[in-house]
């Protein structure tokens, strides 16, 4: 089985480089072509076997499963770039959220799939998004999750609840990472505590969090109620974090519902 992979991008070189080194996909089964081919080639530095091809028509004729790892406002383009090469019996694949099985179904002859990945996958664990086309084989379905759970639990998601989804899966490391530099600074500017101590310290604090998780030593409910003790320092803190949160979830979930709306209206324009 050939696999393509368009566009080098953050995501796409993650994808490539999360199945190649986690021994999904053996790297000469890869063919790999992007917009500016210097990207392309320094993932080639890294895996020598993978593929390189310049020309889309090339890529597309060599590949069973083609993955599309461009940004959502350059899909358009690329379907209009791809969509006289396809056969229909391969399986197209798209990587971002906007561009949905509808969207795939209308542009291009053959069967489709829409696969979200997360930065997580880098390091062979969080979650990956399916959807699946009615025409999409059972052996490509099989394969697409076997693939993807090497580096990750592949779970089929409905698409009313893609874009949240995809805002807790692929945006959330981005959304916590933000909220853990504003920690750091809080933690320096009220305590005196030196940024480098408080990165350290909270990198800690996260990998450990995530491994009480993993092991189901605790659900996040039951976590929450083992550190905060009646009266003690942690219950303290939680009553600020409740007063002070307001609607900032809300808020955000409600942005990236507005920008997904906008993405998708701009795909269905002529």
């Amino acid at each position: 089985m050939i696999w393509g992979v368009i566009g080098t991008g953050n995501m796409g070189s993650i994808v490539i480089e999360s199945l190649i080194e986690s021994g999904s996909i053996d790297a000469e089964e890869m063919i790999v072509t992007n917009r500016t081919l210097t990207k392309a080639y320094e993932l080639k530095q890294r895996h020598p076997d993978l593929v390189i091809k310049k020309e889309l028509a090339e890529l597309i004729d060599q590949a069973d499963i083609i993955l599309l790892c461009v940004k959502p406002h350059d899909m358009k383009a690329l379907f209009k770039d791809i969509k006289g090469y396809v056969r229909k019996e391969q399986c197209v694949v798209s990587i971002t959220s906007p561009v949905g099985i509808e969207e795939l179904e209308k542009a291009l002859p053959c069967q489709v799939a829409r696969i979200v990945p997360s930065i997580t996958n880098r390091a062979f664990s969080g979650a990956t998004l399916f959807s699946f086309s009615e025409s999409v084989r059972p052996e490509f379905k099989a394969l697409l999750k076997q693939t993807f759970k090497f580096i990750s639990r592949p779970i089929e998601i409905e698409e009313d609840y893609i874009r949240v989804c995809s805002d807790i899966v692929s945006c959330g490391p981005a959304f916590i990472s933000f909220l853990m530099e504003r920690w750091i600074k809080a933690a320096e500017e009220v305590a005196d505590l030196p940024e480098e101590t408080a990165t350290e310290l909270t990198t800690e604090m996260l990998i450990g969090y995530g491994k009480l998780l993993e092991k189901n030593h605790y659900t996040l409910n039951t976590l929450r109620e083992k550190v905060s003790v009646k009266g003690g320092v942690t219950g303290e803190g939680l009553i600020m974090l409740e007063q002070h949160i307001g609607e900032l979830f809300e808020k955000m979930f409600q942005a990236t519902q507005k920008k997904h709306k906008e993405d998708k209206k701009r795909l269905r324009e002529p």
